[in-house]
């Protein structure tokens, strides 16, 4: 068995998988709003979960931001109270036993490229475009990190080739200018289409079926700014596979526009990048937490 942990901001949602990757146990429960709070709802969900199937299990754990190589503790989540905390040894106290954590998009890329819609790719970019906009590489059915935990993390880079009237860009909550993630998010479509309060893009594309000519132009600027996002990722890693989650994963115009549009960024004279939506949608973030373990691995 191995139990994954998704936790988020507002909600964390526990699995339990077999090694077939089948289901056997799932809930969810709200984030409490303090960290030791966090840790007791993680260890009563394992328990919970373990007590239902009768079966001990692995446990990986995948959460916003990352746990630092240098010191150990979490960074750069928007959960701001983990920032600064040992989560992952403060869990394994309260479970005695270890736990593997991994950030969120990570657990993504690593759960469409065991068994979603990136399976039998060496190299698979995963992408979640949401609120934010974050990304995971796993090559070879593993996660690369890297040595700062940051790898993958294309949501703030620049949105490259930026037309005069894009630059230099909004500002980002990390502190610089233009970042990837303000341009191709479904907040950053929401503000392009309806002005800088805006953050609800839910409707556009049903604005744009509609004739509504803002919400249509402002799709076509977002196909064109994601075409450009990606093709850098692929100038760089040239992956096998991209995998698209999150809620403008939904927009099926991008498996079709998007590829379209890569040819003039990407440095070959033949693209043929696949573009594919995630196979377990919402529930992929937490399926590859439970793959942090992989077969045969027991702790």
């Amino acid at each position: 068995m191995r139990i994954g942990i998704d936790l988020g901001g507002t909600k964390i949602e526990i699995i339990v998988l077999d090694d077939t990757g089948g289901e056997r146990f799932r809930w969810r429960t709200r984030t409490p709003g303090d960290y030791d709070g966090v840790v007791r709802a993680i260890a009563g969900l394992v328990a919970a979960a373990e007590a239902e199937t009768g079966e001990g299990a692995t446990v990986g754990i995948g959460m916003p931001g990352c746990l630092s190589p240098a010191t150990g503790l979490v960074k750069g989540s928007n959960t701001t109270f983990l920032n600064g905390r040992p989560l992952d040894r403060d869990i394994e106290a309260a479970l005695g036993r270890p736990v593997r954590m991994a950030n969120d998009a990570n657990c993504f890329a690593l759960s469409e490229a065991t068994d979603g819609a990136g399976a039998g790719r060496r190299v698979v970019f995963g992408v979640i475009l949401g609120t934010g906009c974050g990304g995971g590489v796993v090559v070879d059915g593993r996660i690369v990190e890297g040595p700062h935990g940051i790898a993958g993390e294309w949501g703030h880079t620049p949105l490259p080739w930026q037309a005069r009237h894009e630059n230099p860009g909004p500002r980002c909550w990390c502190g610089r200018m233009g970042c990837l993630e303000l341009w191709i998010s479904g907040t950053g479509l929401a503000r392009d289409c309806d002005g800088p309060g805006a953050r609800d893009a839910t409707q556009i594309p049903a604005r744009a079926a509609a004739g509504d000519p803002v919400a249509r132009a402002a799709l076509a600027r977002h196909v064109d700014r994601l075409a450009r996002g990606l093709a850098g990722v692929i100038n760089v890693l040239d992956p096998d596979a991209i995998v698209l989650g999150g809620g403008l994963s939904n927009l099926e115009h991008l498996y079709v526009e998007v590829p379209r549009r890569l040819s003039p960024y990407v440095f070959s004279d033949v693209v043929n990048t696949p573009i594919l939506k995630a196979k377990h949608g919402d529930s992929s973030g937490v399926r590859g937490a439970a793959w942090l373990w992989p077969p045969g691995r027991r702790g």
